[in-house]
């Protein structure tokens, strides 16, 4: 069944894309997102979903094969046109080098639910029947230190594009995209809420990378003399940014809070055990001041931005599932 590209009303969308007219987009409900599955198979199972979703985050198989499925069959289009167009040129230029990975960004606010997407993602793609070798990499590991930040009391701003490491992300997916074996990511711990000194995920050279950050479509300033800046989004061969209302999102990291409160926060050695001790209502305004004084700035200045520069935008609704799909023109 071919599906037409259908318009959602404007009121529905977000403001900077109410201009259907002249939107880059198609927009679509899941519905008729579902539909573009056509005969994709359906590889995971309910209690490895479970395994694979983020506390709070209520996706199940359903979800899968509404949204994901069609996305699985999506991305595997646009890695199979890669691979083609890599050879045309490889003969044009007469090269000899080999095919590098196919690097998927995925960006988004914190608990939006990124993580969830980028792990779903990572399993499906890797089942495909050409059984590609995927990897996953998110970008804590490249914040700076605690003991940078703080020195630079930059704390409160853990999470602002200042806050990481450019050079080394630049480094790592250029590395990464020139094909070289055994490139080292640094690790993180959400535990001690750090960069773990000395220890690293070791990619080795696979069929596609997915690169999650709540900042991977960050810009930057555009030097006056022309010289080349690169950016992380440089790297990507394709983008999706996960998205919902602001006060959906307010809503959700506040409830997370409260939840890892009774959960993580009691392990004596996590950094946020403080908060499993003192009184709900008092963890709730801490939650409360987290978001309104850094994640909803964060989100404002520099997440929400990058919104139109990904390929494909997910809208979640009330209820944390997708609701709506706008897909970049070609």
């Amino acid at each position: 069944m071919t599906i037409a590209a259908k318009d959602i009303e404007a009121a529905d969308l977000p403001d900077n894309l109410q201009q259907r007219d002249y939107s880059p987009y198609h927009f679509f409900t899941a519905e008729e997102w579902s539909r573009f599955r056509a005969d994709t198979p359906l590889t995971l199972t309910a209690d490895e979903v479970q395994r694979l979703r983020s506390l709070n985050d209520p996706v199940d198989l359903r979800e899968v094969r509404q949204i994901y499925l069609s996305l699985s069959r999506l991305l595997s289009t646009h890695v199979e046109s890669s691979q083609m167009l890599f050879e045309q040129r490889k003969r044009f230029l007469s090269m000899s080098e080999t095919k590098t990975p196919f690097v998927i960004g995925i960006a988004g606010s914190v608990a939006v639910g990124k993580s969830t997407t980028a792990r779903i993602l990572a399993q499906l793609l890797s089942r495909w029947p050409s059984s590609p070798k995927v990897d996953l990499v998110t970008t804590d590991g490249f914040l700076y230190p605690n003991a940078v930040l703080q020195r630079e009391n930059m704390m409160d701003r853990k999470g602002f594009p200042e806050s990481y490491d450019v050079g080394a992300l630049l480094r790592f997916l250029s590395a990464i995209k020139a094909g070289q074996p055994n490139v080292k990511a640094p690790s993180y711990s959400h535990l001690t809420y750090d960069v773990l000194p000395d220890q690293f995920t070791v990619i080795d050279r696979p069929d596609i990378l997915i690169f999650e950050g709540i900042n991977v479509l960050q810009s930057r300033n555009l030097p006056a003399d022309g010289k080349i800046v690169p950016m992380v989004s440089d790297f990507f061969d394709f983008s999706i940014y996960i998205d919902a209302e602001e006060s959906l999102i307010h809503s959700w990291y506040v409830n997370r809070f409260m939840r890892l409160r009774e959960t993580a926060f009691k392990n004596p050695e996590s950094y946020f055990h403080r908060y499993a001790t003192i009184s709900e209502d008092a963890a709730r305004a801490i939650a409360e001041g987290l978001w309104h004084n850094i994640n909803l700035k964060n989100l404002h200045q520099n997440i929400l931005p990058t919104r139109p520069r990904a390929d494909l935008i997910l809208q979640k609704g009330p209820n944390h599932l997708t609701e709506k799909v706008a897909l970049r023109k070609l």
